[in-house]
Parts: C-alpha cells; sequence; structure tokens
C-alpha cells in the first residue's frame, strides 16, 4: 500500500506546483528564456548542498548512467525555452492546451521506438483527457483553430517535455530522484545560459518583483515541482505520469479564479469532470504494468 500511495500523492504535488507556471511566466518582465534560465539556476543552486550530501551518503552514480539526466536536461532546456516564449505570442489557455499534448507524444514513442503495448483502452482514456483538458483551457483555441507562432512553439515545447519523461522513467531506475534532478538542472541551466547568449537577452537590471518571482518559479515550480514527478517516474510508467498531468491544466483553471480573477464556465467545468475520467480510465488501463514496476 505504501509503495503505491507515495508515488501517486508525488505527482498530486508535482501538478499543483507545475499549475503556477504560466502565472509566474506571465507575472515577470523578463523574456521567457530568461525566466526559464533563473528558474533553473536558482533551483539547482539550492538543492547543491544536498547533492554533496546525498553523494556522500550514496554509492557513486555509474558513469554509464549520466546520459540520462544529461538528455534529459537539454530536453528541458528546450521545453523551457519553446514554451515560456510562447506565452508571449499566445494566450496561456492555449499555451497550456498545447504543451499538455505531451501524453500523446509519450505514447507514440512509447509504442513506436520503445515497442511498448499498450491496450485500446489506454488510448480511450487518452483521447477522453485531451477532448477535457481542450475544453477547460481552449474555448479561445476551439473558437480560433488557426495556429500561431505561439502555439507552434507550445506544441514543440510539448515534443521536448514528453521526451524529457521518457528518458528520465529509464534514467530514474539507476539514479535517486534528489541527485537525477539535480544533474537535470545544470545541464539544463547550462544550455538555457548558452540559448540566452546567443539570443543577446539581458540577464541582469530586473526589478525586484521581477527577482521574487524568479525565486518563486524556480523553488515551486522547479524544484517541488520537478522533483515530485522525478520520484513519481521512478516508480510508475511515464504512459502513466503523463496522461494524468493533463490535471495541470484544470488546476490552473481552479487556482486562476482567485489569483487572477478568471471564472471557468460551465463548458469549462464540464470538460474537468471529462479530463478527470478519461485520466482514471488510462490509470486503469495500466493496472497489470504496476505491479512489474521496479522501485527505483
Amino acid at each position: 500500500m505504501q509503495n503505491k500511495f507515495f508515488p501517486y500523492l508525488a505527482l498530486a504535488i508535482g501538478i499543483s506546483a507545475l499549475s503556477l507556471s504560466a502565472m509566474f511566466v506571465r507575472w515577470a518582465d523578463a523574456p521567457g528564456t530568461v525566466t526559464g534560465f533563473y528558474r533553473l539556476l536558482i533551483s539547482t543552486m539550492f538543492l547543491t548542498p544536498l547533492f554533496i550530501r546525498q553523494q556522500k551518503r550514496l554509492e557513486p552514480i555509474d558513469r554509464r548512467y549520466l546520459l540520462f539526466p544529461l538528455l534529459a536536461g537539454i530536453f528541458t532546456a528546450f521545453d523551457f525555452a519553446f514554451w515560456n516564449s510562447s506565452l508571449k505570442y499566445t494566450t496561456a489557455a492555449n499555451a497550456t492546451l498545447l504543451g499538455n499534448t505531451a501524453p500523446l507524444w509519450v505514447a507514440l514513442f512509447a509504442l513506436f521506438i520503445f515497442r511498448e503495448k499498450l491496450r485500446g483502452i489506454f488510448w480511450f482514456g487518452l483521447v477522453i483527457a485531451l477532448a477535457g483538458a481542450a475544453l477547460v483551457m481552449g474555448s479561445d483555441f476551439l473558437t480560433h483553430p488557426t495556429l500561431g507562432i505561439g502555439d507552434l512553439m507550445a506544441s514543440t515545447a510539448a515534443i521536448f517535455y514528453a521526451s524529457y519523461q521518457l528518458i528520465t522513467q529509464r534514467g530514474r531506475k539507476h539514479i535517486d530522484p534528489l541527485r537525477y534532478i539535480w544533474m537535470v538542472g545544470v545541464s539544463a541551466t547550462i544550455g538555457m545560459l548558452i540559448m540566452n547568449l546567443v539570443l543577446g537577452n539581458q540577464l541582469v537590471n530586473y526589478p525586484a518583483q521581477t527577482w521574487v518571482i524568479f525565486f518563486a518559479t524556480a523553488i515551486v515550480s522547479q524544484m517541488i515541482g520537478y522533483l515530485a514527478i522525478s520520484y513519481a517516474l521512478g516508480h510508475l510508467p511515464a504512459s502513466i505520469v503523463s496522461p494524468t498531468l493533463i490535471g495541470q491544466p484544470i488546476l490552473t483553471a481552479i487556482l486562476a479564479i482567485p489569483m487572477l480573477g478568471e471564472i471557468p464556465n460551465t463548458i469549462q467545468w464540464i470538460g474537468g469532470v471529462i479530463a478527470l475520467a478519461g485520466i482514471y480510465i488510462v490509470n486503469q488501463s495500466h493496472r497489470p504494468s504496476r505491479q512489474k514496476t521496479p522501485n527505483a
């Protein structure tokens, strides 16, 4: 019972933390790639003492497995760069909806690249979950489905996010969550620094409020959110974790009521119920595989 409870608790915490990401990016008076850079840099600096302590306490990491966090960090850097930047060109609803199409890419990659067997009920639940998420966040998207540059960037971010999840599912079998997420952070921070230098973005001289947001998104979205998701991916298949993360736009809509004064309409509430039903079906479709999941 305990082995089943904690991965799902971590998943719930991760979804809650990540649901605030769009708000932080919108509130920051800085380019999306700069916000992403400081989110990664600050969180990695905070995690460094814990990483050093973990290094002394646990056995050294086999060098053969260092490729996993390195690749995951590169995917994270591109995910942040595209998704954060998309919020400057499209609505938060479109960006959140398209960014959460990652489950579809995870399923396709798992099917065609890793040869994972996915039952028909999985696809049924995935379609229902995505349709529900579209109703919650995508009223504007459904009315104006033309893809602009921001929508294209958010869709591209979803592909990199799916790649991160699949790589992490495998990497976490060999590396504990704290050291894994720290190494991902280092790799992604370097990647985003290079991007900002190439783009010529300013990295200093921002107002105090923006620096507060940089620290908030680093602690909440990155440290809490990604560490929780990383832990969950070490115990649950990515094809379970990714569809469940569709709950992120639903929670974002709920939090937007007190924080942004945005009240969902009836269609969006119905969409939330539909999405949750799809998530439940997806999880039920993987019941047999859960028993075979190693406790990393």
